[in-house]
């Protein structure tokens, strides 16, 4: 499968890098024409996320659609965690404060799941985990999609690009916590502090203390992953060799099914300012490659798989000290019932 990429020149800002790759890709964007309503799905990361994909690229791709007659509009879902994107109200303030507002992006900013995320539909699918899927009633009848995924790393997955912006970002809150769910971590006495940040983080107080550590109940817990990424003193452990790649599966399910509903769609990574954790815990975390440009192409699977190769290294950056290794399994799995290709072919714009 063609995966297009502009590569960031030397001297060039990132806007231009994405026109040049626009400019390429005018006869598919034309798919999207005169009064269509074009989905446009990214997240802005919680609070103190950086490496967000910027309004300004946005805007660029918002205008675009707009003078071939499209209405676009971009938008996200309410999370599982606890942050500033629990509920459409802060969801909306966040995106306001870093710049997602209708002036300077050109089209409205949507949360597609409501204000508390509660609009859930099920729709059934036949995979070997699941045998429906939970999304907003939008993913039901949206035509046309434009997916802007910012590459990271991840703390389940490993890698982070268009399948799990997909599958996780466009699932109901419920529809998430379904991926989750085969994940059930445990905590390591030994290592515990009782700092109680897992505690504090965790969204359905499903941890406690034992006088001595923190105790994780397993019949309450839903499987986020905050209390992973909450503690600092590697107390909370992982069965990663079986339950990460349930969890893999799942992600690949989910993206299959919502895109198996959608007539048009494209695909772009940004493979700026990618960082160890997703945005929604990066923070202003440092980059852990050079900033390498921007991919794009109609199938999603191709996309991440280039993404990936293009961006590992020797040392396989996405690895997270060869604790995780979900997006092999992840890539293996999608190709199987049908998601998209792992094999690609670059074409440098």
């Amino acid at each position: 499968m063609e995966v297009f990429l502009s590569r960031l020149r030397e001297g060039e800002s990132r806007g231009d890098c994405l026109k040049r790759l626009l400019d390429t890709l005018q006869e598919d964007l034309s798919m999207f024409g005169e009064g269509s309503f074009v989905g446009i799905k990214m997240t802005i990361g919680d609070e103190g996320s950086r490496g967000y994909i910027s309004p300004d690229l946005v805007r660029i791709v918002v205008d675009r659609l707009r003078r071939q007659g499209a209405r676009p509009f971009v938008f996200d879902t309410n999370v599982i965690y606890k942050g500033r994107r629990q509920n459409a109200v802060d969801h909306l303030s966040l995106a306001y404060r870093k710049g997602f507002t209708p002036d300077n992006i050109g089209c409205p900013y949507i949360i597609a799941d409501g204000v508390f995320g509660t609009d859930s539909v099920s729709i059934p699918v036949d995979f070997k985990n699941l045998k429906e899927i939970k999304v907003p009633s939008l993913v039901r009848i949206l035509d046309d999609l434009i997916v802007l995924s910012h590459i990271t790393g991840h703390l389940m997955s490993g890698f982070a690009g268009s399948i799990k912006n997909v599958a996780m970002g466009m699932a109901s809150r419920a529809g998430k916590q379904i991926q989750h769910s085969s994940i059930k971590p445990q905590i390591n006495a030994d290592n515990c502090t009782l700092c109680e940040c897992c505690m504090e983080m965790c969204p359905v107080s499903a941890i406690s203390s034992t006088g001595e550590s923190a105790f994780i109940k397993q019949d309450i817990c839903i499987g986020c992953g905050e209390c992973i990424s909450a503690c600092k003193f590697d107390a909370v452990n992982i069965n990663w060799q079986e339950d990460a790649e349930v969890f893999a599966e799942r992600m690949a399910e989910y993206a299959c099914g919502i895109l198996s509903r959608i007539k048009r769609r494209l695909f772009f990574n940004f493979a700026f300012d990618v960082t160890e954790e997703c945005d929604c815990i990066s923070g202003d975390d440092p980059r852990i490659v050079e900033d390498l440009g921007i991919l794009a192409s109609k199938d999603p699977l191709s996309l991440d798989v280039a993404s990936y190769d293009m961006l590992k290294g020797d040392g396989d950056v996405f690895s997270r000290s060869g604790k995780i290794h979900s997006h092999t399994h992840l890539f293996q799995y999608a190709e199987g019932i049908g998601l998209g290709r792992r094999d690609y072919r670059i074409i440098e714009v």
